[in-house]
């Protein structure tokens, strides 16, 4: 069984500069064509290509295998009749030679192109890329640019931003200054690289499809969601009022923080809640049992919001931006007083909840090990 080192060549530089038809099969036939590509052209890559197809062979040969070396080329014009008629010359080698087993030798990542063709054919052992030293950075940076330029996924997600900024650079320091020009700048490609990176793409694409469904499917969740955005936007929108208060001094940016959090949370934690709400409502619905994170999950929204107004009231408190709570209209709470009371309910509800979902979970447990002992005596 003979190996056959096989010097690929897709753009058939080869047969235009020897005028040669290949195959062109043996030692002598090769050494040859060497001499002719050559003489051609000097700087070719095909030259250097067509040595290591014959330095392969000598050191095949050398460990005493049986090694045959051989050129094939693209005689077409068009990438498809290339690869066809290299996939022909390929057939005849094998019909006529006794090969086993192939090492091809390639220069570009062009000829790269075809090893699947040969490996249809023959069993493929080694891939063997000729890079001329001198110019092996350049070569290098020229396919990896090709190969990028011809990636359209990537071309959208880099040149596009790209080009974008550059198209709005003049503008941006024609009206503002270069420093604010620039962080505009970086603003944008940064937003693109995060709009990328966290596929928000995927999920907008995805979400018409998405409501679609739920919409027929009857899902009490949408409506919910619905409700959860809007409680949100009034809760930001009380936070920045309570912000924009006569009291509150512009020029500190602690205590306006804390005011926007303070007025804020009870409406995003409403808002969370009914998101919930609804998702456990489509448990309950879809299914006769409910997960455990479901059913704790609104347990876990309430005491976040009551620790995190907890901690902003008593900041506030302490700022003097808030009077003192006051329970039943008669007890009069201190900041830590209050900040205590505000976590130690939101622990005692985060407990509760646990506690009952881990009892909803244990009696679906005992349900289903009822239902399976049932089905296996009625069997």
């Amino acid at each position: 069984m003979t190996t056959l080192v096989l010097c690929v060549d897709r753009a058939n530089d080869i047969g235009r500069k020897s005028g040669l038809s290949t195959p062109v099969v043996g030692w002598e036939a090769v050494r040859s064509l060497v001499t002719d590509v050559g003489l051609a052209d000097p700087e070719d890559s095909s030259v250097n290509c067509l040595l290591e197809a014959l330095r392969v062979t000598r050191e095949l040969r050398d460990e005493r295998e049986d090694a045959e070396v051989a050129v094939i080329s693209g005689t077409s014009e068009s990438v498809v009749g290339a690869d066809r008629s290299v996939a022909r010359q390929l057939d005849e080698l094998v019909e006529l030679h006794d090969v086993e087993s192939a090492v091809v030798v390639i220069d570009s990542a062009e000829d790269e192109r075809l090893v699947p063709v040969v490996e249809s054919r023959l069993r493929v052992d080694a891939v063997d890329r000729v890079v001329v030293r001198q110019a092996h950075d350049i070569e290098s940076t020229y396919y990896l640019l090709k190969q990028f330029l011809a990636d359209e996924e990537l071309r959208s997600t880099v040149l596009v931003p790209l080009g974008v900024g550059l198209l709005l650079l003049p503008l941006l320091l024609v009206q503002f200054t270069p420093a604010v020009a620039m962080a505009g700048l970086a603003a944008l490609l940064g937003a693109v690289l995060l709009y990328k990176g966290l596929a928000i793409d995927e999920f907008l694409s995805d979400a018409p499809e998405r409501v679609r469904d739920a919409l027929y499917s009857g899902q009490v969740s949408v409506v919910t969601y619905a409700v959860a955005a809007g409680l949100a936007i009034v809760g930001l929108f009380l936070g920045a009022l309570a912000v924009q208060t006569p009291g509150t001094d512009g020029n500190e940016l602690l205590v306006p923080s804390l005011l926007f959090v303070y007025h804020s949370v009870p409406w995003l934690a409403l808002a969370a809640l009914t998101a919930s709400a609804g998702r456990l409502l489509d448990e309950l619905i879809g299914s006769e049992s409910v997960s455990t994170s479901h059913m704790n999950l609104p347990f876990g929204v309430i005491a976040i919001g009551l620790v995190v107004r907890g901690v902003a009231g008593f900041l506030l408190e302490r700022q003097g931006e808030l009077a003192n709570l006051v329970l039943l209209g008669r007890v009069h709470l201190s900041p830590m007083q209050r900040l205590a009371m505000f976590i130690f309910t939101g622990i005692i509800i985060s407990l509760v909840g646990v506690r009952i979902s881990v009892t909803v979970s244990d009696e679906t447990l005992e349900d289903v090990v009822e239902n399976r002992q049932e089905s296996e005596s009625s069997r």
